[in-house]
């Protein structure tokens, strides 16, 4: 997503930021192998900084030559570290051209800031940190210190490779065959077909099957949603012997109440009394956690939980179901098989 701030005026590099840039492409033009370098890369005054005070955002250009999404999740994890400035996000996926290049470095110059890039081609990588240094903003190959660390631990060097994690490969379409799987049998369709699935979510409305779904078929694994409403027995092929791993969601009364007062607006025939009463929430989270008490069945509670860390959670149970280790407790949760 790119985001324009014109408030935002282009800092001018001191000379003290033009020094330490130096200095830093010189640690990693030596390897990092001197005493000087590895003091120059360890220390983060030797990177280009913004003036002090800190500003209330910044922004932070994500150069890639493929989508783009290796970049979003470790830029994602670092930023959230400083959560008191606020990155603006520049993606720029698919650059393999020069031409694609000057674009880039155009709106790197028009809005100053970090730059993380995964591009591999040589020459581009060569045009992109020159810019940066001559422009005074830090240039950082996310890949470096990975690459580094494979090549002295398997003694082989690299092959560079554009896109090499896009592949049309067999896992490719087997993760494709999952979300087709997967968007079949959403919100209790196909129940018949329930024992194809590698993954059973069940859960009442509003727990985060749907999109907890979806992430682990992105992940290549077959999943199905039941939505257990009151007053509606659970399917039978649900209750009948099957291999498909089967795991219930939960969340707070206040989350589910909250998110289902937001939803309803968009359900003008859904009756909102009955619907975000908190009582008859609280039964159904009871009747949820006593069917899955009887099968044996664990629960995860996802109140606090993003999906991508609920699908986590989904996986660890089902690996550690196939290697035969027990499900237990998470030490806070009040019962066996909570998580």
């Amino acid at each position: 997503m790119f985001t324009r701030v014109s408030a935002l005026a282009r800092p001018v590099a001191s000379r003290r930021a033009l020094v330490c840039m130096a200095q830093w492409t010189s640690a990693r033009a030596t390897g990092h192998n001197s005493p000087t370098a590895r003091a120059a890369v360890d220390n983060p005054r030797f990177f280009p900084h913004m003036a002090h005070p800190l500003p209330s955002y910044f922004h932070l250009h994500l150069v890639s030559d493929s989508t783009g999404e290796t970049l979003t999740t470790i830029a994602k994890a670092a930023a959230v570290q400083y959560a008191q400035v606020r990155p603006i996000e520049h993606i720029h996926p698919l650059v393999r051209t020069q031409r694609q290049l000057a674009r880039v470095l155009q709106e790197v110059e028009q809005a100053p800031g970090i730059v993380l890039y995964t591009v591999v081609n040589q020459e581009l990588k060569a045009e992109l940190e020159r810019r940066c240094r001559e422009l005074g903003l830090p240039c950082l190959y996310v890949l470096e210190p990975i690459m580094k660390v494979f090549e002295s631990y398997l003694g082989a060097p690299q092959t560079p490779t554009v896109a090499g994690q896009h592949v049309l490969d067999q896992d490719y379409f087997r993760r494709i065959d999952a979300l087709n799987f997967t968007m079949a049998h959403d919100d209790g369709r196909l129940p018949e077909d329930l024992s194809l699935a590698d993954i059973i979510i069940l859960g009442i409305s509003r727990t985060s099957k749907t999109p907890t779904s979806i992430y682990l078929a992105q992940r290549g694994y077959k999943t199905a949603n039941v939505p257990l409403v009151p007053g509606i027995p659970p399917p039978e092929a649900l209750l009948r012997p099957h291999n498909a791993f089967v795991v219930c969601l939960v969340a707070s009364v206040e989350r589910i109440a909250e998110v289902r007062r937001n939803r309803v607006r968009l359900m003008a025939d859904r009756d909102l009394a009955t619907y975000v009463d908190r009582e008859l929430i609280t039964q159904e989270l009871a009747q949820s956690r006593r069917l899955c008490a009887r099968q044996g069945w664990p629960v995860i509670d996802v109140t606090r939980r993003s999906v991508e860390e609920t699908a986590a959670a989904i996986i660890q149970l089902l690996h550690d179901r196939q290697a035969g280790v027990g499900e237990q407790s998470d030490g806070g949760a009040g019962e066996t098989g909570n998580v």
